[in-house]
């Protein structure tokens, strides 16, 4: 068992190509949910939503190549985690299951949606999911960096000990000020190796390839527009740093000509790509999660 936040977690593994992925969950009498997480991190970021959602019957994978299911094989990318979802539907008996996805994961969401609307028929897309074309010939590599580099730059670093590994993300800008149970579950999750030479769990070519699908494949980013395809956005207000500068703002949602019938969107005010997922903010997640299992 996994306790993090005040929510009693369990550990389970469901069979999957090349393995078995390690799936955290939070049970519950109530209808199920299936929440995917960003693309350097793990299931335990979805603690705080579990704790805002008593009763709901939560699961969060570790996606294929990240902490509990690093050592699932390639290859990656956004079809292989829409895969392995509906593996863990199929595993548990589920017909269907409301999805929630952060960042990256809420690319693989509407694309989970987009391929199976009869298993996935509403979705919560958090800071994410909702994607641009790059001009042709862009460095699919160097935009990556570009938007996620800090995170990047982590997975080649090694830690003394595991107080070494914590003091950096107490430095980080988007998650020291929301320090607590729930962030150090979080973080410590994706730790492995032994000291001196601790280290990310997440497996690099799975973040590029799984990178590259975000940024540039054809489907993921007309998923979120595709009819099928209900449900909600809901976007930070500030960025991957606590910056002003969000993946999000009004301009580039409204460029994005989503169906607000099918897919209105709404800023959380007071939040960052990561704090949205934490108190108080998560509240409005967990609310938007709501709506979507009424609405399912």
């Amino acid at each position: 068992m996994t306790t993090s936040g005040s929510a009693l977690a369990r550990d389970l593994t469901v069979p999957v190509h090349g393995g078995r992925l390690a799936v955290t969950h939070w049970p519950g009498e109530g209808p199920p949910v299936v929440a995917l997480h960003g693309i350097t991190a793990n299931s335990l970021a979805f603690a705080a939503l579990a704790d805002a959602l008593p009763g709901v019957d939560l699961y969060a994978p570790d996606l294929r190549g990240r902490a509990g299911s690093a050592e699932l094989p390639g290859p990656y990318g956004l079809g292989a985690h829409v895969d392995d979802t509906v593996a863990l539907l199929d595993h548990l008996g589920l017909e269907r299951a409301v999805l929630v996805g952060h960042s990256m994961g809420a690319f693989v969401a509407a694309l989970a949606a987009a391929r199976h609307p009869d298993r996935f028929p509403r979705v919560v897309l958090v800071d994410g999911g909702v994607g641009f074309p790059p001009s042709e010939g862009t460095d699919i590599d160097a935009l990556l960096k570009a938007v996620i580099g800090p995170a990047m730059d982590r997975l080649s670093m090694t830690f003394g000990s595991a107080e070494e590994y914590l003091e950096f993300f107490r430095a980080h800008p988007a998650l020291g000020p929301h320090w607590g149970p729930h962030v150090t579950g979080y973080v410590t999750r994706d730790l492995t190796g032994r000291a001196p030479e601790l280290r990310s769990s997440c497996v690099l070519d799975a973040v590029r390839a799984d990178g590259a699908d975000v940024l540039g494949d054809a489907e993921t980013l007309a998923a979120v527009r595709r009819p099928q395809v209900r449900g909600e956005l809901l976007w930070a207000e500030r960025g991957l740093l606590d910056e002003p500068q969000a993946l999000y703002d009004a301009e580039r949602v409204a460029a994005a000509a989503l169906d607000p019938a099918r897919m209105p969107d709404r800023r959380i005010d007071g939040t960052n790509h990561y704090s949205i997922l934490f108190p108080p903010a998560v509240e409005e997640v967990a609310a938007a999660v709501r709506d979507a299992l009424a609405g399912g």
